[in-house]
């Protein structure tokens, strides 16, 4: 007796700025998932209409009542939700939440992980209490925009600084500021954004990014991969559009790259985290002139397009990207 498919939801689009990012990160997913086990649709949310697009350019409408939809006259319940949104709303907790209530297994963290990773302030002033070497910051919310002279920033937080939204992700939002009479601009752009905003000190260093996820049997770190641009940092230009030397696995020192992977592993237990995530740090030098591993933030619903960091580390590690997701699907059953 052939086995039953499960029918794997690829969840993705979504609300924010992010919507063609995650609609790229489907298509390599799409790509990636192990056919002959699964069954594996494309749902594109997007506000009040969820979609799956059908391979012959048809889209039939789901049913958010039960997560269902009709494909020529068949009802087809999705048996796991993969969650490749980047932004709203599947990387804060809200599509978690959604999922739950309907006891649908997906691929994530749970909602509070994911609410708290998707504020990097909040991420960031959590995980400092676990000894994790974070940027100083300042948190600015609409309508206190004028809570802190320009002055008082250079002071507090130093120049260079970054200003960006509090949460979002791509580097939508976000400008390096190298003095203080461009902070009101830096301000206004990244408010577009978000309702909070968060001004944070510049580190000079090695721009790394690493890869990892957990099951009951394995706990697997990817090499890291070196991030090298041309640019002011790693923008949305350099992420997406190619102005971005990667170089997997990074050029640091061995106990270094062994220092990121426990910290990575360590981070990851100390949220309880679900399914695949990725860490940006950066490596800078103290003042014994040893490398220092500081983390920049956390990424639940990490890029998943043919050219992005996982993908690439998975290959690095010499792992099959088919297997490592089926074994991510797998878990939760």
């Amino acid at each position: 007796m052939e086995a039953i498919k499960r029918n794997i939801a690829i969840v993705c689009g979504g609300d924010s700025s992010e919507h063609d990012v995650s609609m790229r990160s489907a298509q390599g997913l799409y790509s990636f998932f192990d056919k002959e086990r699964y069954n594996v649709y494309i749902v594109d949310v997007k506000w009040q209409d969820w979609h799956v697009d059908l391979e012959d350019g048809r889209t039939v409408q789901v049913d958010r009542r039960d997560f269902s939809c009709v494909i020529d006259g068949k009802v087809v319940v999705f048996d796991y939700a993969y969650i490749t949104i980047h932004g709203t709303p599947g990387e804060n907790g809200v599509m978690q939440g959604y999922f739950e209530l309907l006891h649908i297994p997906y691929s994530t963290s749970g909602v509070l992980v994911e609410a708290m990773t998707f504020d990097k302030y909040v991420l960031n002033n959590y995980l400092r209490g676990f000894g994790v070497n974070v940027a100083k910051s300042i948190l600015l919310r609409r309508g206190e925009e004028n809570r802190y002279s320009d002055s008082e920033i250079e002071n507090l937080i130093g120049m260079p600084c970054f200003v960006k939204p509090a949460a979002d992700g791509s580097s939508f939002g976000v400008s390096k500021v190298k003095n203080a009479d461009q902070l009101a601009p830096a301000l206004r752009v990244a408010f577009m954004e978000s309702d909070e905003v968060m001004i944070e000190s510049y580190m000079k260093g090695t721009e790394i990014s690493i890869g990892c996820y957990k099951t009951k049997q394995k706990s697997v770190v990817f090499p890291a991969t070196e991030v090298v641009t041309s640019n002011e940092f790693f923008d949305y230009d350099a992420k997406y559009n190619g102005q971005v030397q990667e170089i997997t696995p990074a050029r640091i020192a061995p106990e270094t790259a062994k220092l990121v992977a426990e910290e990575t592993s360590r981070i990851y237990d100390i949220l309880h985290c679900n399914g695949i995530i990725r860490i940006d740090y950066i490596i800078t030098k103290d003042e014994q002139g040893n490398d220092k591993v500081n983390m920049l933030e956390i990424n639940t619903t990490p890029g998943m397009t043919a050219t992005s960091f996982i993908p690439q580390q998975v290959r690095a590690a010499g792992l099959d990207i088919k297997e490592v997701l089926s074994e991510i699907v797998e878990n939760q059953f």
